[in-house]
């Protein structure tokens, strides 16, 4: 605080009073000029927010799916591997957990409803069961399942590929969901891997014939847009048991 004017010497008590007066008005203009700065300084942070996440989702909605992530050679991907696929239209009652084979599962039994085709990304906190998850798979899906744990950039990267993929108009091309996996929802995630990308394949010729269904996995290391877009090139919606269904 400003020292106040020392007053002349004999001076009134009138005269300190008002000289006192002074210097305490002019406090108050410097706090009120500090506090107008520093309400100046969070009026634009809470402003420059919304912009930056505007300007981030403008950008991954307006980027292709391999801007995200390495290579797919340096994702550290294991190759793909196959089983034969389980529970084609084997539904069973909500809120039944069912004991998948495969941690995080490729086929099996499922709710009788899929999680809807307008969301593309999940969090622990908003993911739909695993078994509303799985009948996705019959239907299509690319479920690219993430450790829950893992790095927050590799989830953001994860995210902003989610961006890439259409919601507004039902599009075979878009049957694209990330989502959470941890150690609760049955079994442990692959050592050493932040992904694992699945899908449920059948005989596009014949999709009813479940001796030629196969659950279709691959771990990854790393996030790759590059990785993610080879394996669905790979592996086709029109492939699957119940490709038309959303």
């Amino acid at each position: 605080m400003a020292k106040s004017p020392t007053p002349a010497p004999g001076a009134s008590r009138r005269d300190r009073l008002a000289s006192f007066e002074v210097a305490r008005k002019a406090e108050q203009r410097r706090r009120s000029i500090g506090l107008f700065a520093i309400c100046g300084v969070l009026a634009l942070a809470l402003l420059a927010y919304p912009i930056y996440l505007f300007v981030d989702d403008y950008r991954a909605r307006n980027a292709t799916i391999t801007d995200f992530g390495p290579a797919a050679a340096a994702a550290g991907c294991d190759p793909v591997a196959t089983n034969p696929a389980t529970g084609n239209q084997e539904h069973v009652a909500d809120g039944t957990q069912v004991t998948y084979d495969r941690f995080p599962p490729d086929s099996g039994s499922h709710y009788a409803t899929p999680a809807p085709f307008t969301k593309h990304f999940y969090t622990t906190a908003d993911r739909p069961a695993v078994e509303t998850l799985v009948h996705n798979l019959e239907h299509g899906y690319t479920v690219v399942w993430y450790r829950a744990e893992a790095p927050q950039d590799q989830v953001d990267a994860l995210s902003d590929i989610a961006k890439t993929f259409g919601s507004d108009d039902y599009d075979p091309a878009d049957k694209f969901i990330a989502a959470p996996w941890s150690e609760a929802d049955g079994g442990p995630f692959p050592e050493g891997k932040e992904v694992v990308m699945t899908r449920w394949t059948a005989d596009g010729a014949n999709p009813a014939d479940t001796t030629k269904q196969q659950g279709v996995r691959q771990a990854c290391g790393q996030v790759s847009g590059a990785a993610i877009a080879d394996f669905m090139t790979q592996f086709p919606v029109t492939n699957s048991p119940e490709p038309n269904g959303a």
